[in-house]
């Protein structure tokens, strides 16, 4: 069959009753999530320094919303989308060291339209959880295509995942996410489908096809910058791919398409005189734009809502949408956007809304943190902003008004104090023993570190590693929950400089330990990134290899893994990646 007859029949059948079973069947759900692009970075929010023509043509097709925030970071947000939730709710407070992974019990999106009889997909960054059985096709996803942390270092050629498997995207990574989804959707042409499509743009590391980084360095923006706003407007050419490709096959005004961003822009551009960047709590590093597109749901487009809304209202209202129910699990806090959607806006109730930004050596402290209504915005308690004569927050009005503090500030506490409930204070165990994935690896940066020992690139981020193990009491340590006991083969995935040979390591788990002396030496050099712009913050690739340790008798339950070393004087010991600990047959 032609193109073009191909194209006329799918047409025909989408406007037929049957036909591939399009025209009666639920709608189907494509979620876009980018990272690190903030509320600037479109053409048409009149940023003149990029060109965003399929975005531009999304929103004009779409319900808009002007006052849509979500949180000040990554993971936090990807919870909220999740579970309808506060991401404190959910336990998912940072961006790394476990602070990411949200809590086993919540109801995710994936569940939601999984258990009602879509297929499920998410494709490209999930962020939380590293680990069985918080990884995505745990929760609710048929397929996954993509890394699970929150930070990928190379974005050409990459090793991603396929369903627990390695599987290599060629090409750059934005478009190599963008085939996998086109090519996914269409292997789901007689049932309704779920795709979260989840890129991992503008975020570091800095690299893009050079001819889209010519384009932008041709303006006259400094590497960094014309590599963000190159990366987006890649971004936007496969965004108008795929919705090329739905409209081709007939399933476009049958799609719910939702367009939002994770948090605010990671360095300083422009921000539609916004305040603050990603981060921040101030509407710069949480203000999104967002877009909802579905004519055959008869949403009309065009229009703009300028309703406070957030994240957490996401869910709620792809389930009113698409006619779906919630399984059991803990009460969500956001509500359905679809009265607003349809244009119902004088029904809407007045509400608060709120968010915290996470302290990673106390997440109990309710600051920094915020709560907003319609009008005002109260921010760590004591600045308060009118933000429908200053949007900007530049101008503090507590003193004027402490009849509005008061309120927002007892509704802040009382809210902060729910949050509570049942928090965890720290990263869950990680879990070994489950056949879905076996071995279970134990990352560097979900580690306690005692002593001399530091991550490389300081932070702790996503594919760092521990380095400057120097002396006998220092001890990296995991804390594990063994799900089905046995013995266990111990390797550590690790680095020796020559100099270094001949220092032991050993691991201890209870009264049980096994060791070995490292001796073999590998290269320490970096393996070379396409870096446009290096990052301090995301540690190298490096040549790592894996080491048996030996073997472990682990009793089911709660353990505490330690890692010691024995450097020769004078010397230090390996750098250290991740344990991995497989259960044997």
């Amino acid at each position: 069959m032609s193109a073009l007859t191909r194209r006329s029949f799918l047409a025909g059948a989408a406007a037929a009753p049957g036909l591939l079973g399009q025209a009666r069947r639920p709608p189907n759900l494509l979620v876009i999530l980018t990272d690190d692009q903030g509320f600037g970075d479109f053409d048409y929010q009149g940023n003149k320094a990029l060109e965003t023509p399929n975005l531009a043509r999304l929103a004009r097709e779409s319900v808009s919303f002007s006052r849509f925030s979500v949180s000040p970071v990554c993971a936090p947000t990807r919870a909220a989308l999740m579970t309808g939730r506060y991401p404190l709710r959910t336990n998912c407070h940072g961006v790394t060291g476990g602070r990411e992974t949200m809590n086993k019990q919540e109801v995710t999106l994936g569940d939601v339209f999984q258990q009602a009889g879509y297929r499920t997909s998410l494709i490209g960054k999930w962020h939380l959880g590293e680990s069985w059985p918080y990884v995505p096709h745990a929760r609710g996803f048929d397929d996954f295509i993509g890394f699970r942390v929150g930070h990928w270092s190379r974005y050409f050629d990459t090793i991603a995942e396929r369903n627990g498997r390695e599987t290599r995207l060629p090409g750059y990574i934005t478009e190599a996410f963008t085939e996998e989804a086109v090519n996914w959707i269409g292997r789901t042409p007689r049932e309704p489908w779920c795709c979260y499509l989840a890129y991992n743009v503008p975020h570091t590391p800095y690299q893009v096809p050079i001819d889209d980084y010519r384009k932008q360095a041709a303006r006259g923006h400094d590497p960094e910058l014309a590599t963000i706003y190159a990366m987006i407007e890649n971004m936007d050419r496969q965004l108008g791919r795929l919705m090329a490709h739905l409209r081709w096959t007939g399933q476009l005004d049958n799609t719910i398409v939702a367009f939002f961003c994770d948090n605010g822009p990671n360095s300083d551009r422009y921000r539609c005189g916004l305040r603050g960047r990603k981060g921040s709590i101030y509407e710069g590093g949480t203000r999104s734009v967002l877009h909802i597109r579905w004519p055959g749901g008869q949403l009309q487009g065009g229009r703009q809502v300028d309703r406070a809304a957030a994240h957490i209202d996401l869910l709620p209202t792809f389930m009113e949408l698409a006619g779906v129910k919630r399984p059991e699990g803990p009460p969500m806090d956001g509500r359905s956007l679809a009265p607003l959607l349809r244009g119902e806006s004088s029904s809407w109730p007045e509400r608060r809304l709120f968010c915290h930004a996470d302290q990673q050596r106390e997440p109990r402290n309710p600051f920094p943190g915020a709560v907003w209504d319609q009008r005002w915005k109260l921010v760590n308690g004591a600045e308060l902003y009118d933000l429908a004569a200053d949007p900007g927050e530049s101008v503090n009005v507590a003193a004027r008004h402490p009849e509005v503090v008061k309120p927002l500030r007892a509704a802040y506490d009382e809210w902060f104090a729910s949050t509570l409930e049942g928090f965890r204070f720290g990263p869950p165990p990680i879990e070994l023993g489950h056949a879905e994935e076996n071995p279970a690896v134990l990352p560097a940066t979900q580690a306690t570190l005692n002593g001399n020992p530091h991550f490389r690139a300081k932070m702790g981020y996503a594919n760092d590693f521990i380095v400057n193990w120097k002396d006998a009491k220092d001890r990296i340590s995991w804390q594990a929950d063994v799900r089905a006991p046995g013995r266990y083969e111990v390797d550590l995935e690790s680095l020796c400089a020559v100099e270094n040979l001949n220092c032991r390591v050993e691991l201890t788990a209870g009264s049980q330990a096994v060791s070995s002396v490292m001796r073999q030496a590998g290269a320490m050099e970096e393996l070379p990134l396409p870096n446009i712009v290096d990052s301090a913050v995301h540690a190298p690739e490096m040549h790592w290899s894996k080491v048996r340790l030996g073997e472990i008798d682990l009793p089911a339950g709660p353990v505490k893994l330690d890692l010691s070393a024995q450097p020769l004087p004078g010397k230090a010991a390996v750098d250290v990646k991740s344990l991995r600990m497989r259960l044997r047959a």
